[in-house]
C-alpha cells in the first residue's frame, strides 16, 4: 500500500473499510445478477437470437468500415489494403454526381417530412372520430393494404396509371383536352410522384402508432370536457392531439434520423437516366458506384458519410426535443 505523507493510522483504515464495503457491493451485485439470471433464464433465451441477429449483421459489418480509409482490393482483402486516408472522401466531395445526390437526397426527405409525416396523424385522428364501426374497420383495411403489398407491385401500378397511352391519369386529362404527358420521363414530376406513393403506401400502416396512443388517452378527460359543453372538434385539439403530443415527437425524432435513408427500391423502380437530375440519391449512387461500378472503398465512404449525417441529426433532434418539450428517445 502506497501511503500519503502524513496519513496516519486512521487513514489507512478508513480506506481499508472503503475497499471492504466496495467488495462487498461488487459481491452482492454478483449475487444478485446471478439469481435474476436464474430465475428469468427463459427471456434471455427468447432474447438471445435477436442479440446474435444483431452481432452478426449489424456489428460485425462494422469492421468492413476500413475500406471506406483504404485503397481496397478484393484480393488482398480488408486487412491488406494499404490506407489512404480521407482520400475517399475528398474524392467524394469533388464529384458533382455526389453532390447531387445528397441534394436530390435532402429535398425529396424534406418533402416527405413536410408532406408524409402529418398523414398519418391525421389519418389516426380520423379514425378516432368516426362512431360507425363496420365503416371504420373497411376505411383501416383500405388504407392499411399498399403497406403489405411489395414495392415491385406497387411501383408498377404507378407506372401504369402514369402510362401516357393507358394510365388513368392521362385519360382523366385527356377528358379536359390535356395532351399525353410520359410523367416518368420528366425530372420536375418524379419528386411528387415519389413523395406521393410514398405517403399512399405507408401512411396508413404508421397511423397505427398514433391509434394506439390515443386509446391510451384518459377517457375521463373526454367526460369532463362533454360535461363543460366541448365539441368533437375542441376535444380533438384540446385533449387528443396533447395527449399523443410525446409520441409525435419520439417518432419525428426517429423520421429525422432516417432523413437520408430514402426508400431505395422505389426509386430504383421508378427513377431512369432521363430523371438522375432530380431523383439520384445518395444511396442510388452508393449503389451503382459499388455494386456496379465496384468501387467498393468509395461506395463504403459515401455510406459512412450518410451514417455520420443521419447520426448528427438523431442526437440534434433529440436534443432539442428534450430542451423545449422534455420528450427524448433517451
Amino acid at each position: 500500500m502506497i501511503r500519503h505523507q502524513g496519513a496516519g493510522p486512521a487513514t489507512e483504515e478508513l480506506v481499508i473499510e472503503a475497499r471492504e464495503a466496495l467488495r462487498h457491493r461488487v459481491r452482492r451485485r454478483a449475487i444478485w445478477v446471478g439469481d435474476h439470471f436464474r430465475r428469468e433464464w427463459q427471456i434471455y433465451v427468447l432474447l438471445a437470437p435477436t442479440i446474435i441477429w444483431f452481432i452478426l449483421f449489424l456489428y460485425k459489418p462494422m469492421y468492413g468500415l476500413q475500406i471506406a480509409f483504404k485503397d481496397y482490393s478484393i484480393f488482398r482483402g480488408v486487412a491488406g489494403s494499404p490506407w489512404i486516408g480521407f482520400e475517399h472522401f475528398q474524392t467524394l466531395f469533388g464529384n458533382d454526381q455526389f453532390l447531387r445526390a445528397i441534394k436530390n437526397t435532402v429535398i425529396i426527405s424534406f418533402y416527405s417530412l413536410l408532406f408524409g409525416f402529418p398523414m398519418p396523424i391525421i389519418l389516426a385522428l380520423m379514425f378516432n372520430e368516426v362512431l360507425q364501426q363496420a365503416f371504420k374497420r373497411t376505411a383501416q383495411t383500405i388504407v392499411y393494404l399498399p403497406h403489405f403489398i411489395s414495392s415491385v407491385i406497387i411501383a408498377g401500378i404507378v407506372i401504369t396509371a402514369f402510362s401516357p397511352s393507358a394510365g388513368i391519369v392521362n385519360t382523366v386529362l385527356g377528358w379536359f383536352g390535356v395532351d399525353s404527358i410520359y410523367f416518368l420521363t420528366k425530372p420536375e414530376w418524379f419528386r411528387p410522384i415519389f413523395v406521393g406513393t410514398g405517403i399512399w403506401q405507408e401512411a396508413g400502416f404508421q397511423s397505427i402508432v398514433y391509434l394506439a396512443a390515443i386509446a391510451g388517452v384518459n377517457p375521463s378527460l373526454y367526460e369532463s370536457a362533454v360535461v363543460d359543453g366541448a365539441s368533437r372538434w375542441q376535444m380533438m385539439w384540446k385533449i387528443t392531439l396533447p395527449s399523443i403530443m410525446p409520441t409525435i415527437i419520439i417518432m419525428l425524432i426517429i423520421r429525422i434520423g432516417n432523413m437520408l435513408e430514402v426508400s431505395f427500391e422505389m426509386i430504383i423502380l421508378l427513377y431512369q437516366p432521363a430523371t438522375f437530375e432530380t431523383a439520384d440519391v445518395v444511396n442510388t449512387f452508393i449503389y451503382r458506384q459499388g455494386i456496379q461500378g465496384g468501387q467498393y472503398d468509395l461506395a463504403a465512404a459515401a455510406g459512412l458519410f450518410n451514417a455520420v449525417v443521419a447520426f448528427v441529426l438523431v442526437m440534434a433532434a433529440n436534443t432539442i426535443a428534450k430542451r423545449y418539450s422534455r420528450t427524448s428517445l433517451w
